[in-house]
């Protein structure tokens, strides 16, 4: 089961001015689930993402960069599950603008203003006569509050919806911000086997929109790992319909601050839920490195721990063989590391020191925190003034499981 990932319920989710979500049973891959969803947006709204980095990247993110140039801006989304359409060709490039054509003509807008999203197995065909089929159900129940349906609409290996919302006053009116995510597994930064999807009624200029989307995927998605592997679909999409009735933002002045903290709360929550649902996970661990010299280095100490197959299995154990730490931190990369500076922290507990084991540290106290669900670990380079977080699960008999069986 998720680790400690809370349920939600209807009245936690906001509903966003300017936006409506409408799902399907469209039997993409399995029967009678919810595979389908549309999201229409309010015109004039403000649309920004940012996508995978893996040079195989899908057909829909492929197309998705292309329509987010379009002038006349975006007024839909479709979301398929079952089918990633990654893998594909040309012939994938054209199912996705076949996709796109079909909602086009089902809201009577341009297929140039709709972005297509997939998820699911790489290297097979999308059943377009499927979605197509499916379409017609996901305008009929569209409604500004299904935003749980939407999560649930998204997932895949996925054991619980993820869901997320905030509220804020700007310029003396209240701000909601709403959001969902869908991944479990292959999950890396740059981004992960997810799916991302934030709204917002704020009103705020494309260029800081795009400028904001950054820093907060940088703080959230690009901080979380499960298994090491980025996905060819991952996509983070932030909408801002500017129906809250405040004038536009327009310089990174408090209002840009608050909206940005805000957005950034809702996008750790979703970045930390998919971990939390990571494939068979069952410990959910924080890696704080501090006072390294810059970010970049912080950051790479901790995914050095965070991917290391050995120190997650160690978890999964509640074994606390610590000396595997040691030996990622040793491997990070980092140059002219002076390792009796390192300080290792497993929890509130000294763990090493000058190079070695701490001499108050006992073996029962490392036993102690790792029985707990939630661990947290700290080191503390002491060469700098730099921190990074990242956030991780452990590696279980049941991620095994669940990828082996992945395509049956």
């Amino acid at each position: 089961m998720p680790v400690n990932l809370k349920t939600l319920t209807i009245d936690s989710i906001s509903p966003i001015k300017g936006i409506s979500l409408g799902t399907a049973k469209a039997h993409i891959k399995k029967p009678n689930r919810k595979d389908l969803l549309l999201v229409t947006i309010a015109e004039g709204s403000k649309v920004a993402g940012v996508f995978t980095q893996n040079a195989f990247c899908a057909a829909p993110v492929i197309l998705c960069k292309e329509h987010l140039k379009n002038a006349s801006g975006i007024r839909a989304l479709i979301i398929n599950t079952g089918c990633a359409n990654a893998g594909t060709g040309e012939e994938g490039i054209l199912k996705a603008k076949e996709t796109c054509q079909a909602v086009s003509e089902i809201l009577s807008i341009n297929s140039e203003q709709v972005l297509p999203f997939s998820t699911g197995v790489i290297l097979e065909s999308l059943p377009i006569d499927k979605i197509k089929s499916g379409l017609p159900d996901t305008v009929k129940n569209l409604d500004s509050a299904h935003w749980i349906d939407a999560a649930e609409a998204i997932m895949t290996t996925d054991i619980a919806p993820k869901a997320a919302s905030r509220k804020i006053k700007i310029q003396d009116r209240e701000i909601f911000i709403s959001g969902i995510s869908k991944g479990s597994g292959m999950i890396h930064p740059n981004m992960a086997t997810m799916l991302s999807f934030i709204a917002t009624d704020a009103s705020i200029n494309q260029i800081l929109l795009d400028k904001l989307l950054k820093e907060v995927t940088q703080q959230s998605f690009n901080c979380i790992t499960v298994d090491g592997d980025t996905s060819t679909n991952d996509s983070f999409i932030l909408i801002a319909t500017g129906q809250a009735g405040h004038h536009e933002i327009s310089q990174e002045d408090k209002d840009y601050k608050a909206l940005k903290d805000a957005i950034g709360e809702v996008a750790i929550e979703l970045a930390q839920a998919i971990v939390r649902d990571g494939e068979g996970a069952t410990k959910f661990i924080t890696i704080q490195v501090e006072s390294g010299l810059d970010d970049a280095e912080c950051r790479k100490v901790g995914f050095a721990i965070a991917h290391s197959p050995l120190i997650k299995t160690a978890f999964f154990a509640s074994d606390p063989n610590l000396g595997r730490i040691l030996a990622a931190i040793g491997y990070a990369g980092i140059e002219s590391l002076d390792i009796s500076k390192i300080q290792l922290y497993l929890g509130s507990i000294l763990v090493a020191e000058k190079g070695g084991r701490a001499a108050t540290y006992s073996e029962d106290q490392g036993k102690g925190v790792m029985k707990h669900p939630e661990i947290s670990m700290r080191i503390l380079l002491n060469r700098g003034h730099a921190k990074a977080t990242i956030w991780t699960c452990d590696l279980s008999y049941d991620y095994v499981k669940i990828n082996a069986d992945y395509r049956s």
